[in-house]
Parts: C-alpha cells; structure tokens; sequence
C-alpha cells in the first residue's frame, strides 16, 4: 500500500479542480496547470479532495500511485502557491542581473551568459550574487534552476560557481608541499 497515494489531495480554497477521464487540472490565483495521468491509475472528487486509487494491484499500478498522487499535488500547490529555486553564486566578479527576458551571468568567463527566460517562469536578483526562479510549474522551476547552476557549477577547492541555496558542497584540500 502507497503510504502516499492514499491520502486525498487537498483542494485549497480559490482553486478549482476537475478531472475528465485521466486528465487532471486545477486553475488558482497564479494561473491553470494540467496533467495527464497514467492509464493504471484512477482519480475522483470527494469531499477531503482528489482521490487517486489504482486500478488493479499490479506491480505497475501500485508504482504509479503514489507519483500520480504528487503530480497532482505539485499542480494544486503550483497554482494557489506557486515554486521557487533560489540560487547563489560565489566568486570574485560573478554577478547577475536581469535585463528584460534575458538573464545575464558573468561568471569569470571572456564573455557574459546570456540566458533568455522562458516563457512562465520569472527571475528575479534580489542581490547581484542571488537569483530566485520562481512560476507555477515545479518541474520547470527545477530545470531553469539547473540550467543556470550548469554554466558554472560548484568546484571543490574554493567552493566558487552557482549553487543551491543551502546546498553543502564537498571541499577537498589542495596541494601540500
């Protein structure tokens, strides 16, 4: 038994939720998100929520659950709350800043990145070693945030490059004479 898959999905107050055979979505304050599910798993309305039961007790089936389960979790919560990804950078002379639809990362090398923003998410540099990608969809927020820390990810020496906030980077000594 999913421990997850067994508890209803919440439906927040200001969101609306419907389901049409296996497609789910939910429209909220922030905006409309849809999901298809698998054809192993079931959803249904009740009173506590959305639902999500397999539709037989095959091994498939019961994988399948609990993912359903939090696919429609992360669309509810994506458009009543929203996501973000905060991001910093460490360095001497790396910064960002946002111009118009395009991020722009000087991140030491002979030339600055250009990353244009895609459409849905919003970037915003509270501070010129800080970068916050936030929008309604969790999978994309996660995957600009990986783009941007891919230009320069974290070395182990010195620790410099874009990382998660809190992320814990494994230092590593240098030489010795």
């Amino acid at each position: 038994m999913s421990r997850i898959g067994k508890k209803p999905v919440p439906v927040p107050r200001g969101v609306t939720a419907t389901i049409e055979g296996q497609s789910v979505s939910a429209k909220g304050p922030k905006g409309m998100l849809s999901i298809v599910l698998n054809e192993e798993v079931a959803a249904e309305m009740t009173d506590e929520g959305i639902k999500v039961s397999p539709r037989d007790e095959s091994k498939r089936a019961r994988a399948m659950w609990g993912l359903s389960r939090t696919l429609v979790s992360n669309i509810v919560t994506g458009v009543s709350e929203g996501y973000s990804r905060r991001l910093e950078i460490v360095g001497v002379g790396y910064r960002a800043q946002v111009q118009g639809r395009t991020l722009q990362l000087a991140l030491g090398f002979s030339h600055d990145v250009q990353y244009p923003i895609p459409e849905g998410i919003s970037i915003e540099c509270p501070k010129p070693t800080e970068i916050v990608v936030s929008g309604i969809d969790k999978q994309r927020v996660g995957q600009v945030a990986a783009e941007i820390r891919r230009y320069r990810k974290p070395e182990p020496y010195k620790g410099k490059g874009v990382r998660y906030a809190g992320e814990f980077i494994f230092r590593k000594e240098g030489k010795k004479k």
